[in-house]
């Protein structure tokens, strides 16, 4: 299979950075939807994050007539039943732990954030993961897709400036910082997002000739 270009479809720019740099090696323009000319708008309406995921390659890679890389991700916590899961990114405004108003100047991650720990104040069990499902698809109907995972605490309250979504308040097993206060690098390393994205890498390399 040859492939040139491949668009990762994702507004995300936290997303768009990580994944610039992690398929920076391989020999393909990357573009994002930033650079597509014409919008459409995917609603992320399924009950996981692969169906998300494979949801939104298909409408691109169709509407955009362009091999697609999607990913669906999101934070489990152990005692909330998985929650947020699906609903990581809107979290804030579902019924579920009721709903968590945005303040003047403040971010829908921020409000996220301010939620969960709100719902885990004086809890011990911290337990959490991330989850990343991963699709590669090409307008011919040609797909693949990985996951990753990464496993670790709810701290108790947010740390650091380099990361997006809940990294600030994500103390990654092993580590006593959250995933705010890594560089990007080690990040990529052992994030769920860096997992599924090398394997995607290694599936890639064997059929992009």
């Amino acid at each position: 299979m040859i492939i040139d270009k491949i668009l990762i479809g994702t507004t995300n720019k936290g997303k768009i950075r990580e994944f610039k740099k992690l398929f920076k090696d391989l020999d393909i323009k990357v573009l994002t939807l930033e650079d597509m000319p014409e919008k459409i708008d995917v609603v992320e309406d399924r009950e996981t994050f692969l169906e998300n995921a494979l949801k939104k390659a298909k409408e691109y890679a169709n509407f955009y007539k362009l091999p697609v890389i999607t990913e669906d991700a999101g934070l489990e916590v152990e005692l909330l039943n998985g929650y947020p899961g699906v609903y990581s990114a809107r979290f804030y405004k579902i019924e579920f732990g009721g709903v968590e108003n945005i303040g003047d100047g403040e971010t829908k991650d921020e409000a996220n954030i301010r939620k969960l720990l709100r719902l885990l104040k004086g809890e011990n069990n911290r337990k959490a993961r991330f989850v990343s499902n991963i699709v590669f698809y090409t307008p011919e109907s040609f797909g693949l897709w990985t996951e990753g995972y990464l496993y670790g605490r709810i701290a108790e309250e947010p740390k650091g400036d380099k990361g997006f979504g809940y990294d600030p308040i994500f103390i990654p097993e092993g580590y006593n910082q959250t995933l705010a206060e890594l560089d990007l690098e080690e990040k990529n390393k052992i994030s769920h997002r860096g997992k599924a994205s090398y394997r995607l890498k290694k599936l890639l390399a064997k059929i992009l000739k």
